[in-house]
């Protein structure tokens, strides 16, 4: 992924108004984070446990996307996978993210849902730079190239019912 300013993050958002989308909050640290390694940028909201961002290429810009999520975790000993990356997480490592909808559809009220890692950080553990805590990722005969198309392919689908 390219690396991205803040203008550049506020100006991509494709469900959440321009006055939300100036409001809400950007990673501080843009400059160090590793976009070489990044499918795509995601970061929670550090004032409002249920609200996370995402932030990934799409026909040659931007595309951002505000998400939600039921804020309570679940026990420890029940194991969830993630749609994108395909990583196991136990308790609440992964959660069910819903998006609005572009446009009209989304000021109705219509909304996507995929089952993601909380913390975004799919970009990573598909890669081994993350180890996700007492979860994991099964040994696969796919090589970490083609383990990153099924994982941006998958977030193309999920964007992509923003639209329709």
């Amino acid at each position: 992924m390219r690396s991205l300013t803040e203008s550049d993050i506020r100006t991509s958002f494709v469900n959440c108004s321009k006055g939300e989308a100036r409001r809400l909050p950007t990673p501080r640290d843009l400059d160090q984070l590793p976009w070489e390694e990044m499918d795509f940028l995601g970061w929670r909201d550090p004032g409002a446990p249920d609200r996370s961002y995402l932030v990934a290429e799409r026909r040659g810009g931007p595309v951002g996307v505000t998400l939600r999520f039921p804020p309570s975790q679940r026990g420890f000993l029940h194991r969830s996978m993630c749609s994108l990356c395909l990583t196991t997480h136990p308790g609440g490592g992964v959660s069910l993210m819903t998006a609005r909808k572009a446009g009209a559809a989304g000021r109705e009220g219509n909304s996507v849902g995929l089952y993601m890692c909380t913390d975004l950080a799919c970009s990573l553990y598909v890669r081994g730079r993350k180890v996700p805590e007492r979860g994991g990722r099964f040994e696969e005969s796919l090589t970490t190239e083609e383990q990153i198309a099924r994982t941006t392919g998958n977030l193309s689908a999920f964007l992509d019912k923003l639209y329709a």
